[in-house]
């Protein structure tokens, strides 16, 4: 369920944080549901401990999840703390995006440009997926297989 980048510059804490703002906002990870262990995290990642507490001592600050004493940590209903980590999440790729594309030397005109046609595709898409679950619900069909 969570994936780590070993190789990658982003820290690994946060790396932790954004596969639970990832999960949560896809539904995977539902309101109240428990999160794994420190321990446990930390052994499947192969991960030390207090890296996943750094995690959660984030997600928690940040309003994304709670803890229990003695029972756990789980994500919070909060949509607008999901949302709004979203948002934070989207900034820095979009951030990532930008800088790469200046080092190219592009105009930011090209840039907006390039944002308007992956927005529009983006469009699209959905509604073409929504269609089309639209139209398997109508017919009965299921794309899984």
């Amino acid at each position: 369920m969570f994936s780590i980048d070993y190789r990658s510059p982003v820290p690994l804490y946060l790396q932790i944080v954004d596969n639970v703002e990832r999960l949560a906002a896809r539904g995977v990870l539902q309101p109240d549901s428990q999160l794994p262990s420190v321990r446990g995290l930390a052994v499947e990642l192969s991960l030390n401990p207090n890296t996943v507490s750094r995690a959660y001592g984030e997600l928690e600050a940040r309003g994304l999840i709670y803890s229990l004493p003695g029972r756990g940590n789980f994500l919070a209903a909060s949509s607008s703390a999901l949302l709004q980590a979203m948002e934070q999440q989207t900034l820095r790729r979009l951030h990532m995006l930008c800088s790469e594309y200046i080092c190219l030397g592009q105009p930011r005109e090209r840039w907006l440009t390039l944002c308007k046609e992956a927005w529009q595709q983006a469009e699209n898409h959905e509604n073409g997926k929504e269609e089309g679950e639209k139209h398997d619900r109508d017919t009965g069909a299921d794309q899984t297989l």
